[in-house]
């Protein structure tokens, strides 16, 4: 196997935080922080070592991405968001109002507070270098990115059935957000970064608790603002058009901070999922195990163990 995706295990964390430093702003579930990197491996290691039947919904399980020895990437699943509490995200809504005596229809954009992704399994920590990222014409990202997918798919009963995942969102030259200028900072005195540190480790139930309860009109905010939301961080263009591919939504739900977009599907619906990849096609293979998870690429032809799961690898 020169690529492998598997759990994360402590010896990672020089790569782990290696991997931080270059992290985009937004992705908060990997901070440079060693301690907090740290705490992430033992919570990994734990959910992958819980059984079946004692799993709560507080599981966050880490994984790392392996090429030729190196790891070069990482990506994350928490079980349950909001577990505990509340997952918070605008909704993208239209209002239509309708004058007959002046004869007019308006359809206005509004984004309504809510949090209807409770619950949802999420899909985290999406990071890949560079140059892993090229490797293969893009096999690697794709291995790290859906081969979580396999290990919902063969341990569903550790899920919810709906997985949802935030994308960061656009931010101007000085790192600054619109949409949060515009919306979040009119209820906290403190910008855009300050915000994103405070809400980083925690979920953003203490946002909404300040947060108007009414819907947002968007053509009463600023034209950037209103640009930015739905639009995407150019550093998460890669998960998020492999997600889309798998066909996620990424329309609906809109993050409360920065815009940023979040994807949502139900896991049966998946793509890759729906049909298993044919013999004669590069695949995505995985195994059937929780702490010994492996997942791999597997060349056409390959004869995969016994209780393999196999998804179609298509690169463009």
């Amino acid at each position: 196997m020169t690529a492998v995706l598997r759990p994360v295990v402590e010896t990672d964390l020089d790569a782990l935080e290696r991997m931080a430093a270059h992290a985009s702003p937004g992705l908060g579930s990997l901070r440079l922080d060693r301690a907090g990197l740290e705490a992430r491996i033992r919570a990994s290691q734990q959910a992958f070592a819980t059984p079946d039947e004692e799993v709560s919904g507080e599981e966050r399980y880490l994984f790392a991405l392996e090429i030729e020895g190196r790891v070069c990437g990482c990506s994350g699943i928490a079980a349950s968001a909001g577990f505990g509490t509340s997952f918070y995200s605008y909704r993208n809504e239209f209002v239509v109002a309708l004058s007959p005596a002046l004869r007019l229809r308006t359809r206005t954009h509004t984004l309504h507070l809510g949090h209807d992704l409770t619950g949802a399994t999420l899909l985290t920590s999406f990071y890949i270098e560079p140059e892993a990222a090229r490797w293969q014409d893009g096999a690697a990202a794709q291995l790290l990115s859906r081969g979580r997918l396999a290990f919902l798919h063969r341990h569903a009963q550790r899920f919810a059935e709906r997985v949802a995942a935030e994308f960061p969102g656009w931010l101007d030259a000085a790192g600054g957000s619109p949409f949060w200028d515009a919306v979040g900072r009119r209820f906290f005195d403190m910008d855009y970064g300050q915000a994103e540190l405070l809400a980083t480790g925690r979920n953003k139930t203490f946002l909404a608790d300040l947060m108007p309860q009414s819907p947002i009109y968007v053509p009463l905010l600023p034209e950037d603002a209103q640009r930015a939301i739905g639009q995407l961080h150019p550093d998460a263009e890669l998960p998020f058009d492999i997600l889309q591919s798998e066909g996620f939504d990424t329309d609906t739900h809109v993050d409360i901070m920065d815009g940023g977009p979040i994807a949502e599907a139900r896991l049966v619906s998946l793509r890759s999922l729906r049909t298993p990849a044919p013999l004669s096609c590069a695949r995505i293979a995985a195994n059937a195990q929780v702490e010994g998870f492996r997942a791999w690429l597997a060349a056409p032809g390959e004869v995969l163990p016994r209780g393999s799961l196999a998804l179609r690898l298509e690169l463009e």
